[in-house]
């Protein structure tokens, strides 16, 4: 018995015959869904540029700011510009201008507390930035899919019926054209969710490292000692302007 050759035909549908046929509702959502993709994905790779420089940081201040002589010989050490270096300028600030008519009846301690709190917490607001964005991409873009996908059945479900035919090519094609947007909805929101637990976990470790830093700084102004630290990497100093430095 000799073999049937097989007959090879064009795929008629797909995502390109999904853009040359669709109205500009479809075309809106296929635009709206790439946007959303862009966007999630440039938030993602900026953020973890952003988190693997201050990891980095965190690894210079503790070899080279704590075993500087003096808290300001530790930020001249750092480089400009740096989150950890900013906290430590704040904190060498505030312990340096205490004295005024609206700080003296505020304590030494809760002033450098208060400077460094606010600090920390201008840093962590910069690590949160964007992430609200792939929260909402993680949640919005589905249902974004989804009406594109309603609305391509609606569309070949009026063709048919004003064809008056409904043969399984009429109806599985441009059915199964329009269930398209959703998986592409899921392709834009899978990513979006993964990379926003996933920073977040990042950023939870980072901000460990700026409250630990702080924490230091703190203890190292007010009583002229590291917290935990190595004789090395703070000297005691036995008073306030031997901590603040030369």
């Amino acid at each position: 018995m000799e073999n049937q050759p097989t007959v090879s035909t064009d795929n008629p549908y797909g995502l390109a015959a999904l853009w040359a046929t669709g109205d500009i509702i479809a075309r809106a959502v296929l635009v709206i869904l790439l946007i959303m993709s862009l966007a999630s994905w440039y938030v993602m790779l900026t953020k973890l540029w952003d988190q693997r420089k201050l990891k980095q940081s965190a690894r210079v201040v503790e070899k080279q700011f704590w075993s500087a002589p003096s808290i300001k010989d530790g930020v001249d050490r750092l480089k400009k510009g740096d989150e950890f270096r900013g906290i430590a300028e704040d904190g060498l600030r505030a312990a340096s201008h205490h004295d005024g008519r609206l700080t003296d009846r505020i304590d030494l301690n809760e002033w450098i507390t208060m400077s460094l709190q606010r600090a920390v917490e201008q840093v962590n607001s910069k690590l949160h930035n964007g992430l609200g964005l792939l929260a909402t991409v993680g949640s919005v873009a589905p249902f974004v899919g989804l009406f594109g996908t309603v609305w391509g059945i609606l569309g070949a479900l009026v063709n048919i019926g004003v064809a008056g035919q409904a043969s399984i090519d009429k109806v599985a094609g441009p059915v199964g054209e329009a269930l398209i947007m959703t998986a592409i909805g899921l392709f834009v929101a899978v990513p979006a969710v993964m990379g926003y637990n996933w920073l977040l976990g990042r950023n939870k470790v980072i901000q460990d490292a700026l409250r630990n830093f702080a924490s230091d700084l703190h203890a190292y102004l007010v009583s002229g000692a590291r917290v935990g630290g190595e004789s090395g990497g703070a000297r005691a100093a036995g008073a306030k302007a031997s901590a603040i430095g030369k």
